[in-house]
C-alpha cells in the first residue's frame, strides 16, 4: 500500500457538470481556513411538533413490543406478575468478534465471513491512520495486517513512499513526516459498512466502505481536514489461525450529498481530533 493509495491529496481537475450530481456548498468565513462552527437557525416551533409526534408513537410502540405477554399475563394494578422474558432473549449474538490485540490492532478474527469482515474493518482503519507516518508503527501495521509474505515485500516500497519529500511536501508535513509547530496532523478512517462479494474456506474478499479525514488543523494550515469517501477491497487469505491481507484495490465512493454545514475553525478541529478517540470495528 502507499500513501496515494489510502488518501487523494491532489486537487481534482474532473468536472461534474452535466454528470447529474447535486451541488454542495461548503461555507468558509474570511479569516479562517475552516470557518465558524455554527448551524444555520432555520428551525420553528411549528417544526418541533410532528417530531415530537414521532417520537411519542415510537416509544409507544418499542412499550408495547417489550411487554412480557398479554393482558391476563402481565402485572396488573392489583400487584400480580406475568410471565417474565427469558434472560437469553436480550443476550448479545452473533460470532465473538476478536481474541486478542497486536499493539492496538485486534487480531484472532473468527473463521467465517463475519470474522473477515471485522477484519478487513479494522485493517483499514490501521493503514489509513496517521502511525503509517511514523516509521515503528508503520512497521508494525504492515506486519499485523499483512500475510508474512506479502508484508515483506510492502515494508521497503512503503519505507521509501512515506520517506519521499515530495509527498511529506505536498501533504504540508515535515522532512521527517511531522505537523509543522502549532499544526495538528489528521489522518482517520470511518468504516460504514462491510460486504463480503467471494469467500471459501481459506479466502475472503471483503468490500469496505468508508469515510476518511485528512489534512492539517492549525491557523496557518494550507491542507485543512477534509473528508474524502471511498470503498476498498480487501483480499484476505487464512493465515496462521487467523485472517490477512493479500492484495487490495481502492475506488472513489459511494458519495452522499454533503449537507450545507459551515466548516469549524481550525481551534475546534484541533480539539476534537485530540478529544476524540477513534474506535475498533467488529460484526
Amino acid at each position: 500500500m502507499t500513501p496515494g493509495d489510502e488518501h487523494d491529496y491532489g486537487e481534482s481537475t474532473r468536472s461534474d457538470e452535466g454528470q447529474g450530481y447535486g451541488r454542495t456548498r461548503l461555507r468558509l468565513p474570511e479569516n479562517d481556513p475552516y470557518g465558524g462552527a455554527r448551524r444555520s437557525g432555520r428551525s420553528s416551533s411549528r417544526s418541533l411538533v410532528p417530531v415530537v409526534g414521532v417520537v411519542v408513537v415510537l416509544i409507544a410502540a418499542i412499550a408495547f413490543a417489550n411487554r412480557g405477554g398479554d393482558d391476563s399475563s402481565s402485572t396488573s394494578a392489583t400487584g400480580s406478575t406475568g410471565t417474565k422474558p427469558d434472560a437469553k432473549s436480550t443476550a448479545a449474538t452473533g460470532t465473538k468478534p476478536v481474541r486478542s490485540k497486536s499493539g492496538t490492532i485486534p487480531i484472532g478474527y473468527a473463521h467465517d465471513a463475519q470474522g473477515a469482515q471485522s477484519a478487513a474493518a479494522n485493517y483499514g482503519i490501521a493503514l489509513g491512520s496517521a502511525d503509517m507516518f511514523n516509521t515503528d508503527l508503520r512497521h508494525e501495521i504492515v506486519n499485523t495486517v499483512y500475510a508474512p509474505d506479502v508484508a515483506a515485500k510492502k515494508l521497503s516500497a512503503l519505507d521509501t513512499a512515506y520517506a519521499s519529500e515530495t509527498f511529506l511536501s505536498n501533504i504540508g508535513l515535515d522532512t521527517d513526516g511531522s505537523a509543522p509547530d502549532g499544526q495538528a496532523f489528521v489522518s482517520r478512517v470511518i468504516p460504514v459498512g462491510t460486504k463480503v462479494t467471494a469467500s471459501t474456506g481459506s479466502k475472503a474478499t471483503v468490500e469496505l466502505w468508508y469515510t476518511s479525514l485528512f489534512g492539517l488543523s492549525g491557523e496557518a494550515s494550507t491542507n485543512p481536514v477534509s473528508e474524502s469517501w471511498f470503498t476498498t477491497t480487501y483480499q484476505l487469505d487464512w493465515v496462521n489461525s487467523d485472517w490477512k491481507i493479500t492484495d487490495f484495490q481502492q475506488k472513489d465512493g459511494p458519495v452522499p450529498v454533503g449537507r450545507d454545514q459551515q466548516a469549524s475553525t481550525a481551534d475546534d478541529m484541533t480539539k476534537a481530533v485530540e478529544e476524540y478517540g477513534g474506535f475498533t470495528y467488529a460484526r
